[in-house]
């Protein structure tokens, strides 16, 4: 039994890729850390953290069920809809966005009068490849709601930092997805399905991915400068150029495995550097 209940524990987090919640969580976290100057309290550090897996679950169990019948005609994701049963994924999706609205409730008003809000734009994204090209820049915003949300969640208000440090997580994002997106090319144009690598072509689309990601380096330094950050931060971002650089070095070899392990490795290696150095930076 205990063996049968860790399968599907696994099948579970294998199914919402859970691993890659540390793409977004870390910018928050460093938001959250800015805004309390260091010292966010336990209650509201456990809040935030509880409101970012619940989305971003809630989000990817959305994503499996608007994707489930095209998941199944594409060689990259035919094991999806495997992984667990389509009446339990809507259980949970219902489940995973009662709590994200309930523990955004909590927080403050502003944040729960956000949280529906907030719930149609990362759900919305899911949709996009179906009518438009930019679905790669509504990941972006979807993610980028992170540290705002952890900014609101902590000063009850919106200040101009977190809507500096949202834009580059939008590039960033962007980027990254257009990389990752150039596996599915050919089936997204079988398919019918919008992307900017159908649109541009993977040569061109790698090209914007590399601008994308100059803008993103860009908005980390006007965080840093809004957020009156100081030297610990502005050092370490010289690793996150060497992480970006090493992720599109991998991605001009056109091999997949090669891509998945530049994308994986370098943008967690990119987030993890980044709340590392606001939090030391804050706290040193």
């Amino acid at each position: 039994m205990e063996g049968l209940e860790k399968n599907a524990v696994s099948r579970f987090l294998r199914l919402i890729r859970f691993s890659h919640t540390i793409f977004a969580l870390p910018f928050a976290l460093g938001a959250l850390v800015v805004a309390a100057n260091g010292r966010p309290s336990l209650r509201l550090l456990a809040l935030v953290l509880t409101c970012m897996v619940l989305a971003r679950t809630a989000a990817m169990l959305f994503n499996r069920l608007a994707d489930w019948s095209i998941d199944q005609k594409n060689p990259r994701t035919v094991e999806r809809h495997r992984l667990v049963p389509k009446p339990a994924v809507w259980i949970m999706l219902l489940t995973t966005t009662a709590g994200f609205v309930a523990a955004s409730a909590t927080i403050n008003r502003l944040t729960g009068l956000l949280a529906p809000i907030a719930l149609a734009i990362i759900f919305v994204y899911s949709l996009t490849k179906r009518f438009t090209s930019a679905t790669h820049f509504f990941l972006g915003l979807a993610l980028a709601i992170a540290p705002v949300g952890a900014w609101i969640a902590e000063r009850g208000r919106i200040d101009l930092p977190p809507l500096v440090l949202g834009a580059g997580v939008v590039c960033w994002v962007a980027g990254f997805d257009l990389i990752y997106a150039t596996q599915d090319v050919a089936f997204d144009r079988r398919e019918g399905l919008h992307s900017l690598v159908v649109r541009l072509g993977v040569a061109h689309s790698l090209r914007l991915a590399q601008w994308l990601h100059a803008l993103m380096f860009v908005a980390l330094v006007g965080f840093g400068l809004t957020a009156n950050l100081g030297a610990i931060y502005y050092a370490a971002l010289s690793l996150i150029a060497g992480a970006l650089f090493f992720e599109h070095r991998g991605a001009r070899t056109n091999d997949i495995a090669g891509i998945n392990r530049a994308f994986f490795q370098s943008n967690a290696f990119v987030s993890a550097i980044f709340v590392a150095a606001v939090a030391l930076d804050r706290w040193l």
